[in-house]
């Protein structure tokens, strides 16, 4: 009689959960979305029936706070890719207070690999010891995102620290699994409740986050970003780490080591520093950091056609003389020419305050609308400044899709490109730094130079006196206060 084989119980238990873990995610995200979903719309009716507008606020409250608890828990609980969800909804002009006070601290909370995991993900890719590689590497990591985690560390024979960038093993699938499953929510809730084409947005995150499992695109796109930053101005706008190029695999980058503090943290260090929150030499710095960012993205995306697509708080560090330093290109966006000259029109649309020049834009854009509702320009247009830029048109305080008087329940966008949600995302990450740092501004109206230049460089803009600008050093057109660095009480 044969032997019987020796059963593996630990190889049997990762396989069996491996296999399984993407079908309890999707019953998990299920139950949950239902959950709130039918939370709201049970509300909905019994919100109906009070006539006390004082009221009705009262209970929208409650209803938010209550659906944020959930949301949260969700997210939280899920992790991966339901951390970039948080980052998007959790945004004071997008989703309702209760919301953002929930979601807000959700963005850097993703739990670590353990660290003899990291170790073993580190040999395999580059076929040798850690030890053999690194004069040091810290065991704790300086952060965990939903794809991957940092660690500090100093390489053989080198003076400089480095930061190690590893992806979390097995991550690929279950985001995947998560994406798949928010798509069909999308398809549901366009269908039944938000007249916009989210399951184009979706798809568009489904491609960007694709993109973000490969480090080896990742380490190309930041050499190009700070080639392009670098060679187009005589001060860099934004610092972009180097990659130490001999250290990068599909699973793993090693980057220059930027010494600086997230920009989160910005108020409590100027707290520490002693200086005023509300005075002159704070606002100065925060509009300096603003001016940076600004400028930056307006020369990417109009100019360049190629930008990171992913500025919230947690990829941008504040350094000394408050220089602003762009972190993770793992999202970074391609614009076809057609749609960055598209763009261009729609910020001079918005620039200019021009109603019929947004509409054309819109056509060009291949935005499509069902255009059933009164004073329908006025609408398309008030849409355009919502979704496209930093300023948000007087009356408006956030997105509101489920409200009647919003834009987007008015006009219902049946068609919405996938390539432009990057930009879309980008615009309203910038809002949310804005409001974080108390400046309101319209960035439609600071780029409207760069978008004159790059349509008068496309031979769209010809006879109107519009010259090229090489290496333009500021962006903000109204006069500023001079300038000090925190590092300056």
């Amino acid at each position: 009689m044969l032997p019987l084989p020796i059963l593996d119980l630990k190889d049997f238990q990762e396989k069996f959960t491996t296999h399984f873990r993407p079908w309890q995610r999707s019953f998990q995200f299920w139950v949950r979305a239902t959950d709130i979903y039918t939370g709201y719309k049970v509300f909905q009716l019994r919100v109906s029936i009070v006539k006390d507008v004082q009221k009705q606020e009262e209970m929208w409250e409650r209803q938010h706070q209550l659906a944020a608890d959930k949301i949260y828990a969700m997210c939280a609980d899920l992790g991966g890719f339901f951390l970039k969800v948080a980052q998007i909804v959790g945004k004071p002009d997008l989703a309702p207070a209760a919301w953002v006070r929930r979601l807000v601290t959700l963005c850097d909370q993703a739990p670590a690999t353990p660290f003899d995991a990291v170790q073993r993900v580190l040999e395999k890719e580059f076929g040798q010891s850690i030890w053999e590689m690194f004069e040091s590497i810290d065991e704790y990591p300086l952060g965990s995102a939903s794809i991957a985690q940092v660690h500090r560390a100093r390489l053989k024979g080198d003076k400089s620290d480095v930061v190690v960038k590893v992806q979390h093993p097995g991550i690929q699938d279950l985001m995947m699994t998560d994406i798949h499953n928010l798509q069909a929510f999308a398809l549901y809730m366009q269908k039944t409740d938000i007249k916009f084409d989210l399951y184009s947005v979706t798809k568009e995150m489904e491609k960007q986050i694709g993109y973000e499992f490969d480090f080896m695109r990742e380490a190309n796109a930041m050499e190009k970003l700070r080639r392009f930053l670098y060679e187009n101005n005589k001060k860099t706008p934004v610092l972009v780490p180097r990659v130490v190029r001999d250290l990068v695999t599909r699973r793993v980058l090693v980057m220059e080591y930027i010494v600086g503090i997230p920009i989160l943290n910005l108020g409590d260090e100027i707290a520490k520093r002693g200086i005023n929150p509300s005075g002159k030499v704070a606002a100065a710095a925060k509009q300096k950091i603003l001016k940076s960012l600004t400028l930056a993205y307006g020369q990417m995306i109009l100019k360049n056609g190629f930008f990171h697509a992913d500025p919230h708080p947690g990829n941008i560090l504040i350094c000394k003389g408050s220089e602003v330093a762009l972190l993770d290109y793992g999202q970074v966006k391609d614009l076809p020419n057609e749609l960055r000259l598209g763009y261009a029109n729609l910020v001079l649309a918005i620039a200019d305050n021009d109603p019929v020049k947004a509409s054309e834009s819109y056509r060009e854009l291949g935005i499509k609308t069902l255009a059933n509702c009164k004073n329908e320009q006025e609408e398309l247009f008030k849409l355009a400044q919502t979704m496209f830029d930093t300023k948000l048109p007087p009356g408006v305080t956030m997105l509101q899709p489920f409200s009647e008087d919003s834009s987007i329940k008015k006009v219902g966008v049946v068609a919405f490109p996938e390539e432009l949600f990057s930009v879309l995302r980008t615009v309203h990450l910038l809002r949310g730094l804005s409001v974080g740092l108390g400046i309101n501004y319209s960035c439609a109206e600071q780029w409207k130079p760069l978008a004159e230049e790059a349509l008068y460089q496309a031979g769209r803009l010809k006879g109107q006196g519009i010259k090229p600008r090489v290496r333009r050093r500021g962006l903000i057109r109204r006069p500023l206060e001079k300038l000090i660095d925190l590092d300056d009480k």
